[in-house]
């Protein structure tokens, strides 16, 4: 069997919560009345296709990355898989199960008797305390692949957590968003979570998610299918082993949506088709993934987590919130009725860019609701564009306390609004004025910034400026050194020169340097150096910073890895004890829960160096010990206790490990 070292796989959760009508659902069959759920089916399925499972990494998939390795599969000289797709030896061979929570009990493996997968006995659900279980989940896990952006091959090692029963999309409600969210806060140890779920109503489930996952560091999809797995022509194949794909090998702190190979912000998208393949649109945000030859990232446009706040799942919605949609001749009483009690919010679904009927009668229902306390917000029925006060029928509706929404679409207006209205501690003035406000990167923040053109004398004062900063951290001279740039004159200039001072090639030239200076400046505690770096990147808005290795994190230069040890700034200043710049990372967006090539975390560093103010404040941030760092955090306490180390155990304890006496 090939081995599996930690950097070479990663741990994603699947949450199957069921289907919907028209079919779509991944995991269906076809009964006497058209589609219907089928419990373990898709476990099943999964486990019979090598593309989704191969845990002795005998399949084509592991074997066809060279010629070589190609001809000793044929050969049989590793084990070559039988017609069916599944070595002989598999059926003896039991893969690591793992540990799933949930808010519910997990459902009754026993029924698949004979065919468990690939365990002797069935899980047994084990009731923790009200409203938590556990069990041990057999694991899947995929071929040892490599994709585009990132380093080496990884496999992706998954457990199914299936909702029983299926629940049928159109069904969904506010407790079932809630049980999501506290399913994905149990198991926070994975690396990353895929949701399977109905077409019908996954945009409302992945905008409700966006906001009740408060803090995210991980990736998090929701997924499903036109077509069901079992048919023979589908696009479930594509959507599950796409959505995979991207959370098993990059860090997207969002909650996103994958369909038809592309991965949208998932409050910004709406189902446009219950016909095509591609149903889903994101009509005011560019797409985050693109995936086609290769997998395209658009790291400028995922957010980056600011907040030194731990991740997690806000358990409470509001059920009084409603969307309105005004047409020609609606009448008064019918919205005076709409706006009625216990009606505390609502979307107003308005005609172009927020105009509503100019009549006397109407404007003052709605100003009674508003007076009264009722959060109404005006989006547009038009799927692209945003809400403005270019019209006097829309200043009108301002006027009298409806807030615009910009360019949110109507089922993340109604979940924001919903997820809003829940927390007590919010005022109608505060709910106001975050409904305009970007918090998951649901709305477009309306902005009158130019572009400024910069000259040749600004490029080769950055360029000065940064190579006088490069010998500063080098740490050689005893001063701060002034570095001269100077341009040939035009009698010496000729087609071979090396520096021509255009925008792009200063751009490059910043883009070359950077990451080297803030990975120095992180390691050295140099806060000026940090800072230096960070405004540099601010300032120039054409820098592409590209890590000189693998770049599957989040864009920017505070989340750069390193070529050689595959670590970011964060992983140098916790190791090197670098506490301010810690702090100034993390508020610059660095990722707590990012591993470098060796599997560990910035927390692990921080821990094993004995770095304790380090170590609170990435706990503060959501870091937390699992996986590679967890195995080898428990042999550092053990060392401790045998030392008799009281410190140390202290440490480890503050860093969340369970320290006790073995």
């Amino acid at each position: 069997m090939a081995s599996s070292s930690p950097q070479t796989e990663s741990t994603v959760l699947v949450i199957y919560t069921g289907w919907s009508r028209r079919g779509g659902t991944i995991g269906m069959l076809i009964g006497n009345r058209g589609y219907v759920p089928e419990p373990f089916f898709l476990t099943e399925t999964l486990k019979s296709q090598t593309r989704f499972h191969d845990p002795l990494q005998d399949s084509l998939f592991s074997n066809s990355g060279s010629v070589q390795g190609f001809r000793q599969f044929l050969t049989g000289g590793s084990g070559r898989s039988s017609p069916s797709g599944q070595s002989p030896s598999t059926e003896k061979f039991t893969p690591p199960t793992l540990l799933v929570r949930s808010s519910r009990p997990i459902g009754n493996f026993t029924t698949l008797g004979a065919n468990q997968l690939e365990t002797s006995t069935p899980p047994i659900c084990v009731k923790l305390g009200d409203n938590l279980y556990e069990a041990h989940l057999p694991s899947l896990i995929t071929p040892r692949t490599s994709v585009s952006g990132t380093s080496g091959s990884k496999s992706i090692r998954y457990a199914i957590l299936e909702w029983n029963p299926l629940l049928d999309s159109s069904n969904i409600e506010t407790d079932d968003w809630i049980r999501l969210a506290s399913e994905i806060e149990l198991n926070y140890n994975f690396d990353a979570f895929v949701i399977l779920h109905g077409t019908d109503t996954m945009s409302y489930t992945s905008s409700a998610l966006s906001f009740l996952l408060e803090d995210l560091g991980k990736t998090v999809i929701l997924t499903g299918a036109q077509i069901p797995l079992s048919q023979l022509r589908n696009d479930a194949v594509d959507n599950l082993l796409g959505a995979l794909s991207i959370a098993g090998n990059y860090i997207i702190p969002e909650c996103c949506l994958y369909f038809n190979h592309t991965l949208f912000r998932g409050n910004r998208v709406s189902k446009i088709s219950s016909y095509d393949l591609g149903a889903f649109q994101s009509p005011n945000f560019p797409p985050l993934v693109n995936v086609g030859i290769d997998i395209v990232v658009n790291w400028n446009d995922v957010i980056r987590q600011t907040s030194l706040r731990r991740f997690r799942a806000h358990k409470e919605m509001s059920p009084h919130v409603a969307t309105l949609r005004l047409f020609p001749g609606i009448a008064t009483a019918t919205v005076r009725a709409f706006l009625s009690p216990p009606i505390r919010g609502v979307v107003l679904e308005t005609f172009g860019s927020g105009n509503a009927p100019q009549r006397e009668d109407l404007i003052f229902a709605f100003k009674e609701a508003c007076d009264r306390g009722v959060v109404v917000v005006a989006i547009s029925q038009c799927m692209k564009g945003s809400v403005s006060d270019a019209y006097e029928a829309s200043r009108e509706l301002a006027a009298v306390g409806v807030v615009p929404g910009s360019d949110m679409t109507p089922e993340c207006a109604l979940t924001k609004l919903s997820y809003l209205l829940s927390k007590p501690e919010l005022g109608v003035a505060e709910i106001r004025k975050l409904v305009g406000t970007p918090l998951r990167g649901e709305l477009t923040r309306q902005s009158a910034t130019t572009l400024s053109q910069t000259t040749i004398n600004q490029n080769i004062e950055n360029i000065q400026g940064l190579l006088s900063e490069l010998v500063r951290l080098s740490g050689r001279p005893s001063h701060n050194p002034q570095i001269t740039i100077s341009l040939p004159d035009e009698a010496t200039q000729d087609a071979a020169a090396s520096w021509t001072s255009t925008a792009a090639e200063t751009a490059s030239t910043e883009a070359a340097l950077l990451p080297f200076l803030i990975h120095t400046a992180a390691a050295r505690n140099d806060v000026e150096g940090i800072r230096f770096c960070l405004a540099a990147e601010a300032t120039n808005d054409s820098i592409a910073i590209a890590s000189p290795g693998p770049s599957n994190v989040a864009s920017g230069l505070v989340n750069t890895l390193d070529a050689a040890s595959g670590g970011s700034p964060l992983h140098a200043a916790a190791l090197n004890g670098s506490a301010e710049c810690v702090d100034i990372l993390l508020h610059s967006g660095a990722l707590v829960h990012l591993r470098d090539t060796l599997g560990h975390t910035a927390l692990y560093y921080a821990a094993r160096k004995g770095h304790q103010d380090i170590v609170t404040t990435l706990v503060q941030a959501g870091a937390s010990l699992s996986g590679f760092d967890g195995g080898f955090a428990a042999l550092a306490v053990q060392s401790a206790f045998r030392s008799g180390d009281k410190s140390a155990l202290d440490l480890w304890s503050r860093a969340g490990m369970l320290v006790k006496e073995p």
